[in-house]
């Protein structure tokens, strides 16, 4: 039993367990165009990794059984794999809502250009990453140039509609530049909302803050620094029982690119498939022995219930 399931043990006196299964959360490759130091996937455009066409078929007739409620892509850049426009297009086809997460770079990548026009056409919703409103931040995460062109396709997407009407959602991320907790999402949207109106009129639909785990890139970042122990005691110490009701992994399966099923995209990068007698392939998939299941955790999930907790879809309290 691993020092998180201590803790979960203390409170409910059992194991985690997941509730339904509400969002398929399907990664389609850890190719990139960039390469934050902050991935937990280590994406980057060395990767070869990307789910081909035929498990794309398998993840269609998997949400038709399962009758979730959104469809999640992710990366990687998901809009680099060759299948992509196809696999969306089915997708809205059967009417499953879509979201994709767009790191907004890959949008002006050469062949990609109108891209935001069909996410416009397909009603997409958009979660994109932003990880602070401040220049110097977002270049130090994420690379020279990144800011300018993430601003450029922003107003963009705003022109379209997004973060504008209802149907089309634009929701930006923001992730910590460092070994500490999120700030209070509410009162940093609003600072993000001041910040890139007043200096690009950019607007948006919500702010989603998301803790960084300490695994992947920002795990060597913090053995570099010396500064893993420490991270590690603030998340375990910030533990928020109120959290655990609303854990993402209590609500969707990720899915990776070699169609392997887990409990979480942090558990898809450290290549922890879904345990305890539940399929862990999209060519098993059943409904009924995955949405009850045992959810395999370990002392990173300390990340997820840290303060007002963390996941795909923002703070969780």
């Amino acid at each position: 039993m691993n020092n998180f399931e201590k803790q979960l043990q203390s409170i409910t006196g059992g194991k985690l367990h997941s509730l339904h299964i509400k969002t398929l959360q399907v990664n389609l490759g850890a190719r990139c165009n960039q390469e934050c130091v902050h991935c937990h996937i280590m994406a980057s455009p060395r990767r070869t990794e990307i789910m081909e066409w035929a498990t794309m078929e398998l993840v269609l007739e998997a949400a038709r059984r399962a009758e979730c409620q959104l469809v999640d892509l992710t990366g990687g850049a998901p809009e680099l794999n060759p299948n992509f426009r196809r696999f969306v297009k089915s997708l809205r086809d059967d009417d499953y809502p879509v979201q994709i997460r767009t790191n907004l770079t890959a949008l002006l990548e050469p062949g990609l250009e109108d891209l935001p026009q069909f996410f416009q056409k397909h009603r997409i919703n958009l979660v994109a990453s932003l990880p602070c409103y401040l220049e110097n931040n977002v270049r130090a995460q994420r690379g020279e140039g990144v800011y300018e062109k993430s601003i450029e396709v922003l107003k963009r997407l705003n022109a379209l509609g997004y973060g504008f009407e209802p149907h089309l959602p634009l929701n930006l991320i923001y992730n910590p530049g460092g070994p500490y907790l999120p700030p209070d999402q509410s009162a940093l949207e609003e600072d993000y909302r001041r910040a890139l109106s007043e200096k690009f009129g950019i607007t948006f639909s919500r702010l989603l803050t998301i803790s960084n785990m300490p695994i992947g890139r920002f795990k060597s970042r913090l053995r570099r620094d010396n500064k893993e122990q420490n991270y590690l005691m603030l998340l375990k110490s910030s533990f928020n029982p109120l959290t655990i009701e609303e854990l993402m992994c209590r609500h969707q399966i990720s899915i990776g690119w070699d169609g392997s099923l887990y409990d979480c995209d942090f558990n898809l990068a450290l290549g922890y498939p879904i345990d305890h007698g539940a399929p862990d392939h999209i060519k098993s998939f059943d409904p009924c022995l995955l949405e009850k299941r045992r959810i395999v955790t370990n002392d990173y999930c300390f990340g997820c219930t840290a303060g007002c907790g963390s996941s795909c879809g923002g703070a969780l309290v």
